[in-house]
């Protein structure tokens, strides 16, 4: 066996394995999908005495084209994050006044800057709120200003590559985004009568709801079929999505057919302009704690003035606990903004995605990684753009077991049969492992768009054997290759890379 000149201990075989085993082949040609269109790489990591993980090189198909690996590209602006932050990192938001308090009173406006918390949810504001009364304020008088210097105006732009603005995994980065504004309302039939219980979060200061839905008999298939949404002004006007007056009372209007068979779904939606989504979020979870407001406040934009003062500085959840949802749930905002988080905290403000790239890169080339044919547009594999190859990414997991956040990234990747995208996933196979005191396991991060399925993460076989794993379809009919990859870890759970199969 020969080293591979990467930097990282990776062994090669003399002759590279470069045949499909031949479930995922079959499955493929079944399936209408060439294999031109796929590429796959599969390494077998060992951790020898040294204790720096090495790979040998199990299976090589076209593993060297870059391609388009939709959400898998989170990998690397996760494992960049852990490794150039820290998983103790914690966002920070500000607030300063320009007034005095004063018997309780606080006289003044209040100023919100911040750096991107992707996290800012309400369990978070609402500890923000008791922050804000632990300094003696009960009462406000004045308005919101909110400031956004953190990144620059072109990352907030509400760009889409499906054109669908209204859904929740194309929300754009925003420094003080709240509860990536999105309006998460929970549907389904009451348990004492025949009518359709409608709930929502985070709650809104003037936000009502008018549920006209009728009870239909029918499965929960398909429900958003029949389902018609529209948010209005209080003054009539129909208004999906535009800008409203951040103090305007507002109503969600669901009306259309509901299946009674469903027993709770959520229908998530961007209706809402980010100044009035997160005044009236703001002043409800105040509200809610129990402060009072002198009068509605009206939020905007602003930055924060030379003659404010701080009054807190709020610290979100670590990084690792991010990470997390980033991974496993395939947040898409969540992964842009730490992109952004890089270059503001490398590079400084206002933060953009060219020079969070350019952070990326250089951590690329620390760590001895050169990958021609890399593409990074935002971080989060949200995008035509985008591309890596698939043995650069397993390059990346291999490396990722030498660094010291190696079990953090590790257990922030969806577990098949258990969490996250892969909740789903190879359950039939995994149960044949039940009676084995140590089980197998698959940590795999998912992708897919338009054309495109990806998985890449890690396989512990049923001896024990951990391999990396990547694979790529690019394809039209890329979405029936679930299939495929399935067997591909399947194959991979059985340790399938014996001698007749590799060569």
């Amino acid at each position: 066996m020969t080293i591979l000149g990467i930097g990282l201990g990776l062994l090669a075989n003399a002759s590279s394995a470069n045949t499909m085993p031949q479930a995922v082949a079959t499955s493929l040609e079944h399936n209408q999908i060439p294999k031109d269109a796929v590429s796959i790489s599969v390494v077998e990591i060992d951790t020898p005495r040294s204790g720096k993980a090495v790979a040998k090189n199990i299976l090589d198909w076209r593993a060297n084209d870059p391609m388009n690996p939709a959400s898998t590209m989170k990998l690397l602006t996760t494992l960049t994050g852990l490794d150039v932050l820290g998983p103790q990192y914690r966002w920070r938001t500000n607030i300063y006044t320009d007034g005095i308090i004063r018997q309780g009173v606080l006289e003044g406006n209040i100023y919100l800057q911040g750096s991107g918390d992707p996290k800012l949810v309400p369990e978070e504001l609402a500890k923000l709120m008791k922050a804000l009364q632990g300094l003696g304020i009960q009462k406000i008088d004045g308005n919101l200003f909110f400031d956004r210097s953190a990144y620059a105006p072109s990352v907030m732009e509400h760009n889409t590559i499906d054109g669908e603005s209204l859904r929740a995994y194309n929300v754009p980065p925003d420094p003080l985004l709240y509860a990536f504004r999105t309006l998460s309302f929970q549907l389904s039939k009451s348990r004492t009568a025949e009518f359709i219980d409608i709930s929502y979060s985070p709650l809104m200061s003037q936000l009502q709801i008018d549920n006209q839905m009728q009870l239909v008999d029918r499965p929960c298939d398909n429900w958003k079929s029949n389902l018609r949404f529209n948010l209005d002004p209080e003054a009539g006007a129909s208004n999906a999505g535009g800008d409203f007056k951040t103090d305007q009372a507002f109503t969600a209007q669901f009306s259309g057919a509901f299946p009674n068979t469903c027993k709770g779904v959520y229908y998530n939606v961007v209706a809402l302009d980010a100044n009035t989504f997160l005044t009236q979020g703001f002043t409800a979870a105040w509200e809610q704690a129990g402060g009072i407001w002198a009068k509605t406040p009206v939020g905007q934009s602003a930055t924060v003035p030379i003659t404010a003062r701080l009054l807190l500085q709020f610290e979100g959840i670590k990084l690792s606990d991010d990470v997390q949802d980033i991974n496993k749930y395939s947040n898409n905002v969540m992964a842009r903004q730490l992109l952004l988080t890089l270059a503001l905290e490398k590079i400084g403000k206002p933060a953009t995605k060219e020079n969070g790239e350019l952070v990326i890169q250089s951590w690329l080339k620390q760590m001895g990684l050169d990958f021609p044919g890399l593409v990074i547009e935002n971080g989060s594999g949200l995008s035509r753009n985008e591309a890596i190859s698939a043995g650069q990414m397993n390059q990346l997991l291999l490396l990722a077991r030498n660094l010291p956040a190696s079990e953090i990234f590790y257990n922030s990747l969806p577990l098949a049969g258990t969490d996250g995208t892969m909740r789903n996933r190879l359950m039939t196979q995994l149960r044949k492992f039940l009676h084995l005191k140590k089980k197998p396991e698959v940590r795999m991060k998912t992708g897919s768009l338009a054309d495109v399925r990806a998985i890449s993460g890690y396989v512990l076989s049923k001896s024990g054997k951990l391999y990396a794993v990547t694979s790529f379809i690019n394809h039209p009919n890329a979405w029936r290759g679930l299939e495929a990859h399935d067997q591909l870890l399947s194959w991979l759970l059985e340790d399938g890379p014996e001698p007749k199969h590799a060569r």
